[in-house]
């Protein structure tokens, strides 16, 4: 199960199933994010769910799940297994006990380097979600006449251009070549260095000052509530950053109107001024509170259990 003194793979498998546990719950308001950064037309959080609710009914909170699900799933993984095992190496590394309890420097140097790994499954990972999400769902009514029924297609605003992840995959390295995989990457690194950092931090300081002395581990409650607030607060400071990397990434569903991260900044301020970014703000510290709780939560339950085999 642990194949070297600061190496647990344990770490990895928590972090798979808290991955699983946190894509299901936190993907209807995930979809509901993209369309706001990305999309136009919304005027706020509950606009955006009553249009998608009314053109694509409940399916439409969903598009684009089975990549995630699968994907998101390795990323997390990789994510929590990475910040782990690396608090442990720099433990070992500061203090010469990997058992050491991390301080704030420790924190700060883990959670920096999980998010620069991060990116390079995550950016990819992003894209095809992204750019499943923003595929408008075609629109059908019934019309009826004397000879019977007849169906017809009405109010198809965008063409679906992919017919699953495998084909957006396929499309994008058909067109794009490997680069247009990281299309954002650098947005996704501005949101994800400090976003991790402002998401292990407050949970650590929070379930240690959640736990009372003399108990080895948090409560589950604890580690709940840690997890959720930690989530709220990451997501909501990323958000600027967040809105870039969603831009860029669903650029290529339209004719390309980004070179780069600077140009976006630039024509989305000059086109929807300084509260473009911060679309989806509300979505994200709600959606960030769930889906973060359900992860730690899923994370520490699952590594308990493996430690205690």
């Amino acid at each position: 199960q642990r194949e070297m003194n600061c190496f647990h793979i344990d770490d990895f498998v928590a972090g798979w199933i808290g991955g699983a546990s946190s894509v299901i719950v936190g993907h209807p308001l995930d979809t509901v994010k993209t369309r706001l950064q990305a999309g136009n037309g919304y005027k706020n959080t509950l606009h955006c769910i009553l249009k998608v609710y009314q053109k694509e009914n409940v399916s439409g909170f969903f598009k684009g799940l089975s990549f995630p699900l699968a994907s998101i799933t390795l990323y997390n993984s990789v994510v929590f297994g990475t910040f782990s095992n690396t608090q442990r190496l720099i433990s070992q590394f500061r203090h010469g006990d990997r058992r050491h309890p991390s301080d704030m420097l420790d924190l700060v140097l883990s959670s920096t380097m999980t998010g620069f790994i991060s990116v390079g499954i995550g950016a990819p990972v992003d894209l095809v979600k992204i750019r499943l999400q923003m595929q408008t769902q075609p629109v059908v009514t019934e019309a009826l006449n004397l000879a019977g029924e007849c169906w017809r297609t009405v109010g198809v605003q965008e063409r679906v251009v992919y017919r699953g992840p495998l084909h957006c995959i396929s499309n994008i390295l058909q067109n794009e070549g490997v680069p247009g995989l990281y299309r954002g990457a650098w947005a996704m690194v501005l949101r994800d260095v400090p976003g991790y950092t402002l998401y292990f931090i407050p949970y650590a300081l929070l379930c240690g000052w959640m736990t009372p002395e003399g108990h080895a581990s948090p409560h589950p409650c604890c580690i709940w509530l840690a997890g959720g607030i930690a989530g709220s607060i990451s997501w909501v400071t990323a958000t600027p950053a967040d809105v870039v990397k969603s831009r860029l990434q669903a650029d290529a569903l339209h004719q390309r109107q980004y070179k780069g991260i600077s140009h976006c900044i630039l024509q989305s301020y000059k086109t929807d001024g300084l509260q473009v970014f911060f679309r989806g703000t509300t979505v994200n510290a709600i959606r960030g509170f769930p889906m973060s709780a359900t992860m730690f939560l899923s994370y520490e339950l699952a590594l308990k259990f493996f430690r205690g085999l």
